[in-house]
Parts: structure tokens; C-alpha cells; sequence
């Protein structure tokens, strides 16, 4: 993604109220992003994915660190990474630590990470899903997890090309973004190497944890 794209982004972020944003499709379709929530601690819907990380914790995307903030809260080592500058800065202003690094660059710890977080569509991170979980498997440690939070609509799997949208109007260049369900996030998890240990929902929000194996996939939905 070209450092411009992210200005809209990055002034949402250091607004001092969070402004209205969005992905605004070559259709127009507006896909809106909840920069308030990102911005807020953690919440109820936040907790079950607090309670499956295991440190240390490599939070992809890591937005302005309410994530790496908790899991320190919990005694997890936890380091975000993530392309925007002022994500890392309001991250690091939390006192926890954040890197200004692409996941598809060297990241310390290669390797050795126990926990992988994609949240808040992270996943479609790049326009390249199947990359990105081949990415994820070679930073995290061979017994690792990652967990994915997927598209609400279970079976969307969708490449598209997108434009920031701030306060209704479409700035900056485009770029790829992926948009994927839960049914195709199994199946694409699948092809990639991984096993789904389990599915749940909290919410309204989906999310799998994967791991690492030739076996076949074993789903333990939770409701």
C-alpha cells in the first residue's frame, strides 16, 4: 500500500473525536470501519480472543494497540506491528510496544511467536489472503496459532479494489483489500497448510483460531 493511501486513515486516528470512515468500493459500496471501537479499550466482544492468546503474541495490523495494551494488562507479552505511523505512535503512547513494519517484512522473533492476531479485517490485509496465512505460518512457532476474525458474511470471498471514504467523501489512491466469511476462511485456511481447531462467535463478530498441520480440519463451533 503507498504511504498516501493511509492519510485518511492516520487523521482519523489523531482526530480528537473519531471521524466518520470508510472503504469505498469501485462500486460505491460503502464498507465502514469502526474507528471508535479501534480507539477504545477492549470490550465484551474483545474478551474470548483475550483468553485464547497464549504469549508471546504477535498483534498484525495492531491499529492504535487496544489489543497488545490488554494482553500486557495480562502479563502476555504482546508486540504490535503496523504500516500506519500513527497507529504505532498512539500504540507506543499506551506504553506497550509497536513496530512501523509491514508482517510481509523481517519481524523480530520470526519463528518463535506462540500467537498470531488478525483482527478488525486484518485479514484482508494486502488483497491476498492466501499469502498473508503463508506469512503468518512462518512468524509464528511451529505449535503456534493464529486467530483470524473473518467478514460477518460467512460465505463472501472477494478481492476488491478501494479508496479511503472520509466524511462521505472518497480520498487518496486505491489499493487491494480482501474481504472473506468464516465458511471460506476454513476452506482457504485449509489450502494453506492449517488445520481450523475451532470456530466461535461473540457478537455478531466470527473468528477461527488455525494451526499448523497436513491434517485434515477439525471445527468445534462455539455459540
Amino acid at each position: 500500500m503507498r504511504a498516501d493511501a493511509l492519510r485518511p486513515y492516520e487523521a482519523s486516528l489523531l482526530a480528537p473525536a473519531p471521524s466518520s470512515l470508510a472503504l469505498v468500493c469501485e462500486d460505491e459500496t460503502l464498507l465502514h470501519l469502526d474507528v471508535a471501537r479501534w480507539m477504545a479499550p477492549v470490550d465484551e466482544t474483545d474478551t474470548p480472543v483475550l483468553d485464547r492468546c497464549v504469549g508471546p503474541v504477535l498483534d498484525v495490523g495492531c491499529g492504535p494497540g487496544r489489543f497488545v495494551r490488554a494482553l500486557g494488562e495480562r502479563g502476555i507479552a504482546a508486540l504490535g506491528v503496523d504500516i500506519s505511523d500513527a497507529a504505532v505512535e498512539l500504540t507506543r503512547r499506551l506504553g506497550v510496544p509497536a513496530l512501523g513494519r509491514s508482517i510481509f517484512d523481517q519481524v523480530p522473533g520470526e519463528g518463535r511467536w506462540a500467537t498470531v492476531l488478525l483482527m478488525d479485517g486484518n485479514l484482508g490485509i494486502g488483497g491476498d489472503v492466501p499469502r498473508l496465512l503463508s506469512r503468518t505460518a512462518q512468524v509464528m512457532r511451529y505449535s503456534g496459532r493464529v486467530i483470524v476474525e473473518s467478514s460477518a458474511d460467512g460465505d463472501v470471498d472477494e478481492v476488491l479494489s478501494v479508496r479511503f471514504s472520509a466524511e462521505g467523501s472518497a480520498v487518496g489512491p486505491s489499493f487491494e483489500w480482501a474481504r472473506m466469511g468464516i465458511d471460506a476462511l476454513q476452506r482457504r485456511a485449509v489450502a494453506a497448510g492449517y488445520y481450523v481447531e475451532e470456530v466461535f462467535t461473540v457478537g455478531g463478530r466470527s473468528f477461527a483460531c488455525l494451526r499448523r498441520s497436513a491434517r485434515a480440519s477439525r471445527i468445534t463451533v462455539a455459540r
